[in-house]
C-alpha cells in the first residue's frame, strides 16, 4: 500500500511537472511566433533598417563575435566561482567545456534546459549538493541584478555610480553575514564571494562593450552612457524570459525603457537583429568545438547515468 501511494504521488508530480513544461513551451512558441511576425512586418515597412544592416562592416561583425566569445569565457569564470562557493574545484578546461555545452543546449534545446543539464552533471560527478548550488546561484543572480540595476539607472546616478556600486556590495555582504540568511549561507565557502562579484561585474561590463559596438554600427552617434543604460534594461529581460536568448522579451524591455536610454525603436530592432545573428554564429562555433573535443560524449556519459 505504501509503495502504491508513493508511486501514485510520483506520477501525479510528474504529470504536474509535464503540464508546467508544456505550458511554458506553448508560451515560448507563441512569443517566438509573434516576434517573427512583428520583425517580418517591421522589415517590410522599414527599408531603412535593411539598409542599415547591409552597411555593417565585416570588422564590426568580427569584433562582436570576439566579444561574445569573451562573455562565454567570463560565464565559465562565473560557473567556476559558483562551484567554489560549494567547495567544488573542477579544472578550468572542464568548466569551459561544460559552460559551452550548456550554453548551446540552453539556446537550441527544449525549455532552456542548459542549467538543469549542468546541475545533473555536477551532482553525478562531484556529488554536488543541489541546495548549496541553488543558493550559490541566487548569490550570482543577486550580483547580476545589482550591477544591471545600477547600470540601468546610470543616466540618473552619473558620478554616483561607482560609490553606490561599492556601497551596494558592502550592504550585500553585511546582509549575507548578519541576517537570517547567515545560517543558510554558512555551508557556502563565502571567502570566494569576491571572485564571483568580480566575474559578474566583468560579464556585465563586456555586455556594455558588446551592445555599444552593435548600437554604434546602426547609430554612430550613440554614447557610452546610453549603451550602459541599454545594457541594464536588456539584462533584466533575462529574469522573466521563457524563450531562447530572451527573444521578444529583451526587445520589449528595451522599448519600454526608451525614456532612460533614448534610443529609437529602429535602432533597437536593428541592433538586436545583428546581435541574434552573431550569437547564433558563436554558438555554432562552440558546437564544432564541443564535438571536436568529444565533450558532448563525456558529459552525456555522466548525465545519462542519473
Amino acid at each position: 500500500m505504501v509503495g502504491r501511494e508513493v508511486g501514485n504521488t510520483g506520477l501525479i508530480g510528474y504529470d504536474r511537472q509535464m503540464d508546467r513544461h508544456s505550458f511554458r513551451a506553448l508560451i515560448a512558441a507563441v512569443v517566438l511566433a509573434i516576434t517573427a511576425v512583428v520583425v517580418g512586418r517591421y522589415f517590410a515597412g522599414h527599408p531603412a533598417v535593411r539598409h542599415q544592416l547591409a552597411q555593417t562592416s565585416l570588422a564590426t561583425l568580427a569584433l562582436i563575435v570576439i566579444l561574445y566569445a569573451a562573455t562565454i569565457a567570463t560565464l565559465a569564470l562565473i560557473n567556476r566561482a559558483t562551484l567554489r562557493l560549494c567547495n567544488i574545484h573542477p579544472d578550468r578546461q572542464e568548466v569551459m567545456l561544460l559552460t559551452a555545452y550548456t550554453a548551446v543546449i540552453n539556446f537550441f534545446g527544449p525549455l532552456q534546459s542548459g542549467p538543469a543539464v549542468r546541475a545533473v552533471y555536477l551532482k553525478k560527478k562531484y556529488q554536488l549538493d543541489l541546495k548549496k548550488y541553488a543558493l550559490a546561484t541566487i548569490v550570482y543572480y543577486g550580483f547580476f541584478a545589482l550591477f544591471s540595476g545600477l547600470f540601468l539607472l546610470s543616466g540618473w546616478l552619473r558620478w554616483l555610480l561607482v560609490p553606490l556600486t561599492a556601497a551596494g556590495l558592502i550592504v550585500a555582504w553585511q546582509v549575507l553575514r548578519h541576517t537570517g540568511l547567515r545560517q543558510r549561507l554558512a555551508s557556502l565557502q563565502l571567502q570566494h564571494w569576491y571572485s564571483l562579484a568580480l566575474a559578474t561585474f566583468l560579464q556585465v561590463s563586456l555586455l556594455v562593450a558588446l551592445y555599444y559596438v552593435e548600437l554604434h554600427s546602426v547609430f554612430p552617434s550613440v554614447s557610452l552612457g546610453q549603451a550602459i543604460t541599454y545594457t541594464g534594461a536588456a539584462n533584466f529581460a533575462l529574469f522573466v524570459s521563457v524563450t531562447p536568448g530572451a527573444i521578444g522579451f529583451r526587445e520589449s524591455f528595451l522599448v519600454f525603457s526608451q525614456h532612460l536610454h533614448h534610443l529609437s525603436s529602429t535602432t533597437i530592432v536593428s541592433a538586436n537583429i545583428i546581435d541574434r545573428g552573431m550569437y547564433v554564429l558563436v554558438l555554432l562555433c562552440l558546437t564544432v568545438l564541443i564535438f571536436g573535443t568529444h565533450a558532448s560524449q563525456r558529459i552525456k556519459a555522466v548525465t545519462t547515468k542519473s
